[in-house]
């Protein structure tokens, strides 16, 4: 009956670390990745695994979540198939609950 408990227990916690990692942290929604010389963090996304950005031939794709999609193409930023114009060379790109902003490098935690 103890062993159970302590599984029990021990589970929900297990399952919950392995969705927090340095790049994804399940409890709070949260994601982050490098891609190419920006940082881009997008909130309101749950998963346990995140797929990485991808190399393209226009530039960089990042899509963390089904309503997710970050693309730079020609230092342009495109979320969600709208255009957001140029961005630095390596700015920040913040993504959250569909509100994207752009920050000079290190300024969006």
């Amino acid at each position: 009956m103890r062993n159970a408990i302590c599984f029990t227990a021990f589970l929900p916690a297990a399952l919950v670390s392995m969705g927090c990692g340095g790049s994804n942290n399940l409890l709070l929604g949260r994601v982050e990745a490098q891609v190419g010389p920006h940082r881009v963090v997008v909130t309101d996304c749950y998963r346990f695994s995140v797929p990485p950005p991808v190399r393209t031939a226009a530039g960089y794709r990042f899509t963390p979540c089904v309503d997710a999609d970050v693309r730079i193409e020609a230092n342009a930023l495109v979320v969600n198939g709208r255009a957001y114009g140029n961005i630095g060379p390596a700015d920040d790109i913040l993504v959250d609950h569909s509100v994207v902003s752009v920050h000079a490098p290190g300024a969006a935690r």
